[in-house]
């Protein structure tokens, strides 16, 4: 009975406090913090004048939507590849609604193979990868706040949405749900990132 009525008042703010949230945040902080350094670095050195940044533009133009399409397809299972960066170091050099879908595709299908492993193996497959502690607390998280929670995850790139689609899974969730609720939410995420990047290349003057 104690522990239902903790449930009970578990609240969001909770939530952001779980060990695998705080971790998955301050991740993202680093990453952040190190995207700008970069990107004042290549500011400062004036990187759009060298050589090497027509070899950067080059290969995305040529390769860079089926790397991406890769990429985004692993960054969607448990595999953390920064697919949002790459999504942004890209968008200066790709066709921008061509890179959005292509992502977006690449992270749904991603998400699905999540979805499809936890539907068919379960408890035990989700066990080698989360902690039964963890698997509990993200299930009634899901119960308690299910599509709201996931559509707030796959909007914020910091959060760790993979884990939900094995909940997902897991819980047998609708199909056609679990497929809206992962591509609408970064559709919508990437075509701001894209935006994003398209802005850096203009003012690094490569776009």
């Amino acid at each position: 009975m104690p522990e239902q009525r903790q449930k009970a008042n578990y609240s969001l703010s909770d939530l952001l406090k779980a060990s695998w949230m705080r971790s998955s945040i301050k991740l993202a902080l680093i990453a952040i913090v190190g995207g700008v350094i970069i990107i004042w670095l290549l500011k400062l050195f004036n990187v759009a004048e060298t050589p090497m940044l027509s070899d950067v533009g080059g290969f995305f133009a040529t390769y860079g939507l089926a790397g991406i399409f890769l990429v985004t397809i692993i960054a969607g299972t448990i595999v953390p590849l920064g697919s949002p960066a790459l999504v942004v170091a890209a968008s200066p050099f790709v066709n921008p609604v061509l890179l959005i879908l292509v992502a977006t595709a690449g992270f749904t299908i991603g998400m699905s193979i999540n979805y499809g492993l936890a539907y068919k193996l379960g408890r035990p497959y989700l066990q080698k990868r989360v902690s039964a502690e963890h698997l509990e607390e993200i299930t009634f998280v899901w119960n308690k706040w299910g599509w709201l929670l996931y559509t707030i995850f796959g909007l914020i790139p910091v959060f760790p949405v993979e884990l939900l689609a094995f909940v997902c899974g897991f819980l047998k969730t609708s199909i056609t749900v679990f497929l809206a609720l992962s591509f609408i939410p970064r559709f919508i995420t990437f075509a701001l990132l894209v935006y994003l990047g398209q802005y850096m290349g203009a003012w690094l003057g490569v776009a």
